[in-house]
């Protein structure tokens, strides 16, 4: 039976005395399986998706059954109500080809995708080398995602761990994340999120954003991060906005944080810019209501706490207490960068913050 077919029977059934339907990947197998989409709605409450073997993608882009440019997904899961994903297998895209540009020059898939779906439960799954980002949820609420490992080389490029879109009440926790870019990134729409536990490393961090790209309104906002350890990362705790966009990035808290050995622990950046030039522009994305609260570690650059926010739309109402970010090299001292910016300190707060209150 294929998998289109056993999602079929599985999304058809009803609850039986409790029970609610299963498709069953077993354990100690690995399928080979072309890009697939499981779409509902289905005729349980609940419906259970149980990973024990392997799910392994085709190795070369050119194997893969699905018209190139629009080759958006890997395995995708749409309009579904009470969604449990689980099991101790590997989900393997395979992306190493696509990487390298010379294989293909269109749009590279993203591994897993969640959409358009209400309480959905992903837990205990491996999922490793997309080629783009690993896994997004898209415009879906109550999701919970726990006790994940999402790997992928340093040097991927674009293998986001987890991506997060146009949805609302979205808990993150007990997952180790370390790929090519963001451990977690956080676009447009997104809202009511809470994440907690994360180890992340290689990677550029948990990030807000980028937001207002191409002059767009984009919003986030109400997002709790917390007891996360950045390992040898570029980035920390990041929000990056660019220049030209309007919108915002409002109450957002980071705090109980680790830093070892990050490039820039502590960052916003509201003139983000991944071009080799990008004109400078009036409008910008509003950044508010941001507390960083017992942060503490090393930072491999001087300068440990980067705010560079713009002079037509500043960034106000920063909070900062109990920040302690040594540099990694003996007797030097960290620094910080603040422009554009209004808040106020509590506590210690090392490297200073000059332009904060007390």
């Amino acid at each position: 039976m294929s998998f289109e077919d056993a999602w079929k029977a599985t999304c058809s059934a009803r609850e039986v005395s409790g029970f609610s339907p299963t498709m069953h990947v077993p354990d100690s197998y690995e399928f080979l399986l072309q890009p697939v989409i499981f779409s509902g709605p289905c005729n349980s409450e609940a419906v259970n998706v149980v990973i024990g073997g392997n799910l392994t993608a085709p190795s070369h882009p050119s194997k893969w059954k699905c018209d190139g440019s629009n080759c958006r997904q890997w395995i995708g899961f749409t309009e579904i109500n009470g969604l449990y994903i689980y099991g101790s297998g590997t989900i393997n895209a395979q992306g190493t080809k696509w990487w390298d540009s010379s294989n293909y020059h269109g749009s590279k898939p993203t591994g897993f995708v969640i959409a358009h779906s209400n309480h959905v439960h992903i837990s205990d799954l491996t999922f490793i080398d997309s080629p783009q980002m690993h896994m997004a949820l898209e415009s879906s609420t109550w999701v919970y995602v726990y006790n994940l490992t999402i790997t992928a080389p340093g040097d991927s490029p674009n293998t986001d761990g987890i991506h997060i879109q146009h949805s609302t009440h979205v808990f993150i926790s007990q997952t180790h994340i370390g790929t090519g870019d963001d451990c977690i990134s956080i676009g447009d729409g997104s809202s009511y999120l809470n994440i907690s536990m994360i180890t992340c490393g290689p990677g550029h961090g948990i990030s807000i954003g980028s937001l207002g790209i191409k002059g767009q309104y984009e919003t986030v906002e109400n997002v709790y991060v917390s007891n996360v350890e950045f390992r040898g990362t570029s980035n920390g705790a990041r929000i990056k906005t660019w220049q030209g966009g309007s919108g915002f990035a409002r109450n957002i808290v980071f705090e109980h944080i680790r830093s070892i050995g990050s490039v820039h622990p502590i960052i916003i950046d509201q003139y983000y810019c991944d071009h080799t030039h990008c004109k400078n522009q009036k409008s910008a994305v509003q950044i508010s209501n941001i507390r960083y609260s017992y942060i503490y570690g090393t930072s491999e650059e001087d300068t440990a706490i980067h705010f560079a926010c713009s002079e037509t739309v500043p960034c106000k109402d920063i909070y900062m207490n109990d920040i302690y970010l040594q540099s990694t090299q003996l007797c030097k001292e960290t620094t910080s960068l603040c422009q554009n910016v209004a808040g106020r300190k509590n506590g210690p707060v090392l490297p200073s913050v000059p332009c904060l209150t007390d």
